[in-house]
């Protein structure tokens, strides 16, 4: 199981139309979302390294999902 909790994922998906959603759906819309963010923290964090900073700040996190997060 990941870090997200499951009843704000299920807000997420409800909140973009869907009437019903299964315990499995939420789980694996879980997972995705904390995939794409792991990736996008990746990035995140090399784009500060490569500005020569250890703290990541809001305009590499910006930054990163341009490229594609």
């Amino acid at each position: 199981m990941g870090e997200l909790p499951l009843a704000p994922v299920d807000r997420i998906i409800r909140s973009q139309g869907a009437k019903r959603v299964s315990e499995e759906a939420t789980e694996e819309f879980a997972e995705v979302i904390e995939e794409i963010a792991g990736d996008l923290a990746a990035e995140a964090a090399a784009l500060a390294e490569h500005a020569d900073r250890k703290t990541v700040k809001a305009e590499d996190v910006r930054l990163a999902s341009r490229k594609g997060f």
